[in-house]
């Protein structure tokens, strides 16, 4: 007889349309205070669906956004989800150095730790950038005071992945003052030496909700592991402003499917049972 987990693990990434890494070379970060700010708007309907369907959650959030929306910040804490950190500024830790990695980690734990009044313990790279070229960030994570990590996708992407590293939550080998840190992969399917990502984002918006919810099933059965999803706030925003010039494919990406996003959103929290990280990972 299996022992299915009981809860399963949803994740935001709160951030902007505009703080994409596929935007980064057709929006600057010097203009993103003139864009439409629409993360704000779009984050609170989140925690009323949550808030519906009683799920909890934890949101990574950059700290450029928790600068700007210190009542949103309030908000998901007093609502009793898990604030953890996404960077500050959305740059993808493999195009920083160490002391640029600690300074835009650090800035984002400090505002978010402000802003919530709890000390944040969970971290999330932009675009999953953690890889075999920069394992450093985990010593400087470890230093700020970290306990875990959700920065790796063991998959083939061209703008990220590790597809030989663990599949699932692993304890690192790094240490700092006899400290260590937890990192947690997003979730993948395994067939044929192969791993398919099933964890969340654009691959949810691509399949139909049926694929994804047996892909699901089938991983909770298989592997007897927590299921973690993640998505963006700007998924459930199909009016969002359409930035111009961007590659086709990243135009694609993007939009896919944004209108129907929401209600496949629903329909998992309809199926499942959720939480946040800390307290599955971490019993807390």
């Amino acid at each position: 007889m299996t022992n299915l987990p009981a809860k399963q693990v949803m994740t935001v990434d709160v951030e902007d349309y505009f703080h994409v890494s596929a935007f980064e070379r057709n929006i600057t970060r010097s203009e993103w205070a003139s864009l439409e700010l629409r993360v704000e708007h779009n984050t609170y309907r989140l925690l009323e669906l949550f808030e519906q369907y009683q799920v909890k959650s934890t949101f990574f959030t950059l700290g450029w956004v928790a600068e700007r929306c210190p009542a949103l910040i309030k908000a998901i804490v007093d609502h009793g989800h898990e604030l953890a950190s996404h960077g500050y500024s959305h740059q993808r830790a493999t195009m920083m150095n160490a002391e640029q990695f600690r300074q835009d980690v650090d800035k984002s734990k400090q505002i978010l730790e402000d802003a919530a009044g709890q000390a944040i313990i969970g971290y999330r790279a932009p675009s999953f950038s953690i890889n075999d070229s920069n394992t450093w960030v985990y010593n400087i994570l470890i230093e700020l005071g970290f306990a875990y990590s959700s920065s790796t996708y063991p998959v083939e992407h061209d703008l990220y992945g590790v597809p030989n590293w663990p599949r699932f939550i692993y304890q690192r080998p790094e240490s700092f003052e006899g400290k260590t840190i937890l990192e947690i992969p997003v979730p993948t399917s395994r067939n044929n030496e192969q791993n398919t990502g099933i964890g969340g984002g654009g691959y949810f918006r691509l399949y139909p909700y049926w694929l994804s919810k047996k892909r699901i099933d089938n991983y909770l059965k298989t592997e007897q592991q927590p299921y973690s999803f993640y998505f963006h706030p700007w998924e459930i925003d199909p009016q969002q402003p359409k930035v111009k010039g961007a590659p086709i494919k990243s135009k694609l990406r993007h939009y896919l499917n944004l209108s129907r996003m929401e209600g496949k959103v629903v329909r998992l929290l309809e199926d499942y049972q959720w939480d946040t990280m800390k307290s599955v990972y971490l019993n807390k």
